[in-house]
């Protein structure tokens, strides 16, 4: 039976061979790599990842899809049925931590496996994902994600740009962020009525020593955004003094889309 895309779950799914080959030679998955898989909805990216791993998670919060799923992963290749392992739970209350240890436990080696994630991430859900994810980054490798190309643009952007601001710093603080290729509305069924892109992060921990309230810091970084027009001394009047603004080596005149990275780091621990 044809699934229909549900528009409450944003779904959109992929069609175009040229761009699934594309988007998983940039994954470039391992054999042995502990990969999950976000929204895999008919399984467009699930089938390629299947014939290149011994094993892959995904997340599927769509009850009716997941039989279609699982039939076609497997019609073609029945030791599919072995191989993948569905979660059908809302991504934002699935436990990577939990995740990552038991798929740690008793493999007697010394190294621990961090987690491999990819996804086609609905449009209406994307940055709560995100930010959830962020809370996990030190068991993750990796994360490529399909999401709609504005996104992308806010994510990677720099100071200055007219694209940058809270998801861009927050991303930022704590990935290495990567556009790499757009995927056009034609490579999907239904088409959306936007283009979209393949986005790379890779978790660093530059910043690990100086941020220990991730929930403070989001809340600074989105109150500096709030009135892009105003300045430091305006937006922030009620979250720190002048003299604190000035303490990070900031002028209270600046605005948010002028700071840095690095910046909004000083500001923080400036205040805390």
């Amino acid at each position: 039976m044809q699934h229909f895309a549900k528009k409450r779950f944003g779904q959109n799914f992929l069609v175009d061979n040229s761009v699934i080959h594309n988007i998983v030679d940039s994954i470039n998955p391992q054999a042995h790599d502990l990969m999950i898989e976000i929204g895999p909805g008919l399984g467009a990216i699930t089938k390629p990842l299947l014939s290149r791993l011994d094993q892959l998670n995904v997340i599927e919060l769509d009850r009716d899809i997941i039989p279609k799923l699982i039939n076609s992963c497997t019609f073609a290749n029945a030791s599919n049925k072995d191989k993948l392992i569905v979660n059908q739970i809302d991504v934002l209350k699935f436990n990577f931590k939990e995740f990552h240890t038991n798929n740690n436990s008793g493999t007697g080696t010394i190294e621990t496996k961090k987690i491999r994630v990819v996804g086609n991430l609905p449009y209406n859900i994307s940055t709560p994902v995100l930010f959830h994810l962020l809370q996990f980054r030190n068991i993750i490798h990796d994360m490529h994600f399909m999401l709609q190309k504005e996104v992308v643009d806010r994510i990677v952007s720099a100071p200055g740009n007219k694209h940058y601001g809270r998801l861009s710093v927050m991303l930022q603080t704590f990935c290495t962020t990567q556009a790499l290729f757009d995927v056009p509305p034609y490579a999907f069924n239904p088409a959306p009525k936007v283009n979209s892109a393949i986005l790379r992060l890779q978790p660093n921990h530059q910043f690990d020593n100086k941020i220990n309230d991730f929930t403070e810091y989001e809340k600074l970084i989105r109150q500096a955004f709030s009135q892009r027009r105003k300045t430091l001394k305006n937006t922030l009047k009620n979250t720190c003094t002048v003299e604190q603004i000035e303490q990070a080596g900031l002028l209270p005149t600046q605005r948010a889309e002028e700071l840095s990275v690095a910046d909004f780091v000083a500001l923080y621990k400036a205040i805390s």
